[in-house]
């Protein structure tokens, strides 16, 4: 019988490494079938064993981007060495590119908006207006500037079914909640943020410089704390002539299901508007309503409606 974690491996490699990240999908797959290192995930907590993790704390450990026979030597004997970064460390990707695929939502509120992400990381995605943009149509390449001129990063997203934004949102405030905040100006957290991004994936890593140095310039405030404990407090500092958007990323999965549950009761209590963008397991409610599998998209939706199919890394939108 296929334990728990190698079924998770299986499936990291089957849906969300292949065809984005051939090196990951490689290790996962082989991960999968090799006790020897399932035996060491498996000493792990469980919200610690998954491949993200893992594989981004053995690269900050010094493990060869090689094929997995070599990875999986260095592993075994650095295992001393990987293992309390996992302990220490959390799966904190900060990927601005999803930014592309919230605008389509984002641009559709009129007037002053205030941006709470729930589990923000180091805030990069707090700043969809300072962002410029570029969406691949049918019609050809269509882009979005901010007000004041093309944005020193751009994001590229694929468009399918949806109109490109007319505008960027007119954000007047902004924050963050993160059980543990990364702060762009220490260099360990940065290097940190630079490892969860994919070896493959050299331009992701080059914008995430020029992302840190655009919220350098301008800091958002990031709680550290419970995203369920501290969002009804950060609604309340919210400028009140501002529509407050509530919305987060890739995030659900790590809480428990009764956690997950508690968020989504308390965002929907409240006078706000709230964006979702998860995998098609983390809101049942959500998919119910889909015509079809996400197939390893995130489903993107509005007060709890899917609104379309994203990349999870922003890099494309369908709409439903």
């Amino acid at each position: 019988m296929t334990s728990p974690t190698a079924a998770g491996y299986e499936r990291f490699a089957a849906v969300e490494a292949r065809g984005v990240s051939p090196l990951y999908e490689e290790w996962a797959a082989s991960i999968a079938d090799d006790d020897a290192v399932l035996t060491l995930i498996d000493s792990l907590p469980k919200p610690k064993r998954q491949p993200n993790l893992v594989f981004a704390a053995a690269r900050l450990a010094g493990a060869p981007l090689a094929r997995y026979p070599e990875f999986r030597e260095w592993l075994l004997g650095r295992w001393s060495a990987v293992e309390p970064i996992i302990q220490s460390r959390m799966t904190q990707t900060n990927e601005a590119g999803r930014c592309a695929v919230l605008l389509p939502l984002l641009s559709r509120i009129e007037g002053p908006v205030a941006l709470i992400e729930a589990g923000a990381s180091a805030g990069f995605c707090l700043y969809p207006d300072r962002y410029s943009y570029r969406y691949r149509t049918d019609a050809g390449d269509q882009f979005i500037h901010p007000v004041d001129g093309p944005s020193s990063v751009e994001l590229t997203c694929a468009l399918t079914d949806a109109e490109v934004p007319e505008r960027l949102p007119d954000v007047v405030w902004r924050a963050g909640i993160d059980l543990n905040p990364l702060d762009i100006q220490d260099p360990e957290d940065m290097a940190w943020l630079e490892t969860l991004v994919w070896p493959e994936h050299q331009e992701r890593r080059d914008r995430l410089r020029a992302v840190a140095k655009i919220a350098a310039e301008d800091p958002p405030p990031l709680v550290r704390g419970d995203i369920v404990g501290a969002l009804p407090q950060l609604v309340d500092k919210a400028p009140k002539d501002a529509t407050v958007v509530v919305f987060h990323s890739a995030v659900l999965p790590y809480l428990d299901p009764d956690h997950r549950q508690r968020f989504v009761d308390l965002v929907q209590g409240l006078d706000v508007v709230w964006i979702s963008n998860e995998g098609e397991a983390a809101l049942p409610a959500v998919n119910k309503q889909l015509p079809r599998s996400a197939e390893g998209r995130l489903v993107l939706s509005l007060d709890g409606v899917p609104q379309a199919f994203t990349g999870p890394h922003g890099q494309s939108y369908e709409a439903l």
